[in-house]
C-alpha cells in the first residue's frame, strides 16, 4: 500500500509497466481525502512528456525512484483523457476505474482538493500534504483560508530529453579495380663462347678424321628465358561495419512560464 512516507520517492519517479517497459515519469500526485494516502499519479508521456494521464497506486510496487503499476505501456497511454490541473469527479474516476478494470471504491473519493503538486526531483523537500489540503492548495491555486499568511510562488523549467531517429545509413560496397604493378623477375639465356684446344694424343683421331682439307660448318642452338606474367586471386583481409556512440553537446531552448509575486498595500510600506 502506498503511504504518505512514499511521496518522496513517488516525486519525479518514473513509472514502469510489468513488463519492464517504461511508460513515463509522475508528473502530479492525487491523494484520498478520507485516509490522506497516495491514490492516483499522472504519468507523463509522449514527446518531452507533454501528455499526462492517470494511472492507480493501488497494488502499484515502489523500488527507489521506479514504480511498477500492474498495467500494460498501452494501456496507461490510452487512459481516458482527464484534465490534471483540477478535481477528479466521481463519473472521472469511474471512467478511470473502468478503464483499468477496478471496483470503484470510496475510499478513493478526491473530490476535494487534489493534494500536493509535485512536479519532478526539485520537489526534495515535500511540502506536508495534509497542510497543503488545510490551507486549500489546489494544483497551484493559493485560494487560501484566513489563517494562511503565505502564498506560493511556481514556475515552469525545461526539461530536456532525447528520441533515438534515423540518422543515415552506412553500406559496404566490392567493386573491381585495375592498377599497374611491376616485379623483378630473373631470366638466363645461353651464349656463344669459342674455345681452342691443341691437339694431343686424346684427340689425334677425332681431329684427323675426314678429309685433310674441306669445307664444313657447326650450328649451335641458343636458348633463352623469357618473363612469363600471370595473376591468381588471394584474400588479403577481412572488412566488416561496426557502430559506436559518439556524445556531443547540444543547446536546446524553450518557453516556460513562472508566477511572480507582487506587494501592493495603500496602508502599508514596501520594506523590501
Amino acid at each position: 500500500m502506498t503511504t504518505q512516507n512514499d511521496l518522496q520517492q513517488l516525486a519525479g519517479a518514473t513509472v514502469h509497466s510489468t513488463d519492464g517497459d517504461k511508460i513515463g515519469s509522475v508528473g502530479q500526485i492525487y491523494l484520498d481525502n478520507d485516509t490522506n494516502q497516495p491514490a492516483w499519479v499522472t504519468v507523463k508521456t509522449g514527446l518531452f512528456g507533454t501528455k499526462q494521464t492517470f494511472v492507480p497506486l493501488d497494488k502499484a510496487n515502489i523500488s527507489g525512484d521506479r514504480i511498477e503499476v500492474p498495467f500494460g505501456k498501452d494501456q496507461v497511454k490510452n487512459a481516458p483523457q482527464i484534465d490534471e490541473d483540477g478535481d477528479l469527479s466521481p463519473d472521472d474516476e469511474d471512467r478511470l476505474y473502468t478503464h483499468y478494470g477496478l471496483a470503484s471504491t470510496s475510499g478513493y473519493d478526491s473530490r476535494g482538493n487534489a493534494g500536493d503538486n509535485f512536479t519532478g526531483r526539485e520537489t526534495g523537500d515535500a511540502r506536508d500534504t495534509s497542510s497543503a489540503r488545510d490551507t486549500g492548495y489546489d494544483g497551484g491555486n493559493d485560494a487560501g483560508r484566513a489563517d494562511d499568511d503565505a502564498m506560493t510562488r511556481s514556475e515552469e523549467r525545461l526539461v530536456a530529453g532525447t528520441r533515438t531517429e534515423r540518422a543515415g545509413t552506412a553500406r559496404l560496397r566490392k567493386h573491381v579495380v585495375t592498377e599497374q604493378q611491376q616485379v623483378n623477375v630473373p631470366v638466363s639465356r645461353e651464349e656463344v663462347r669459342l674455345e681452342r684446344e691443341p691437339i694431343t694424343d686424346a684427340n689425334v683421331d677425332t681431329a684427323t678424321r675426314g678429309p685433310d682439307i674441306s669445307e664444313s660448318e657447326h650450328e649451335v642452338t641458343l636458348h633463352a628465358e623469357r618473363p612469363v606474367v600471370e595473376t591468381e586471386a588471394v584474400p588479403v583481409e577481412r572488412v566488416r561495419l561496426n557502430k559506436e556512440t559518439v556524445t556531443d553537446q547540444q543547446n536546446v531552448s524553450g518557453e516556460v512560464r513562472k508566477e511572480q509575486i507582487d506587494f501592493d498595500d495603500d496602508n502599508a510600506r514596501d520594506r523590501s
